[in-house]
């Protein structure tokens, strides 16, 4: 299972830099995005606008690789935007299925 792994300096381990295209939606707005970089317990991400999403919103991004994924706001400025995944079932599969099928470095895959 998905564990809020962070380093003692309160970052995220083994960020992966990717290029990512989808959307972000949030109460009904929806922002085009580029996914940065991402990790198991979370991701970054570059926004082509303004959200109203505040730190601790719940916002949905949406794109091929991942599917739709909730996720929660942990900081957000200068155009770019960290969010944490929600530790359900469903985004646990996802985040397991995403490195498996598109990192298939040994060191970057989630245990089973």
């Amino acid at each position: 299972m998905l564990a809020a792994k962070l380093n003692p300096d309160g970052r995220r381990s083994q960020r992966i830099r990717c290029h990512i295209r989808g959307t972000l939606e949030f109460i009904g707005q929806k922002l085009n995005i580029r996914i940065l970089d991402i990790s198991r317990t979370g991701m970054a991400l570059q926004l082509e606008g303004w959200i109203e999403a505040k730190r601790g919103a719940t916002v949905t991004v949406s794109c091929v690789e991942l599917g739709h994924i909730e996720c929660t706001v942990r900081w957000y400025r200068a155009g770019k935007m960290g969010l944490e995944f929600e530790q359900t079932t469903n985004a646990v599969a996802q985040i397991t299925a995403y490195f498996r099928n598109f990192h298939r470095d040994p060191r970057n895959l989630v245990p089973s």
